[in-house]
């Protein structure tokens, strides 16, 4: 169970076309993830989509109940803000935290 001090690092990993958030929880083994894919297709010459397909999310009973999910699309709204590109919230998690957050309306495609 963790604790509401314990550290959650997120980390982002390149995927196939796309890619996946990691949520490492301090002191446990088990990790959240929020995986995306570009609604283009394959990027080219290194560039990635402007659009990013929100698919999965999946936070382990582990880790579940302390906001590690909602932690995983915070850091997804922090890297679209930063690198300008936009969202399909397909995962339903991640468009009920759109549905939250009518601040983040500029960043749903």
């Amino acid at each position: 169970m963790i604790k509401p001090e314990t550290a959650v690092t997120i980390t982002h990993h390149a995927q196939g076309q796309g890619g996946k958030y990691v949520a490492h929880v301090e002191g446990d083994d088990a990790q959240g993830t929020l995986e995306w894919e570009p609604v283009d297709g394959v990027p080219q010459d290194g560039v990635t989509s402007d659009i990013r397909v929100a698919t999965h999310t999946i936070v382990p009973d582990a880790i579940g109940g302390r906001g590690v999910a909602a932690q995983l699309v915070e850091r997804l709204i922090a890297d679209a803000r930063r690198q300008n590109f936009l969202i399909v919230p397909q995962c339903w998690y991640v468009a009920k935290k759109f549905d939250e957050n009518p601040d983040w309306a500029d960043l749903r495609a």
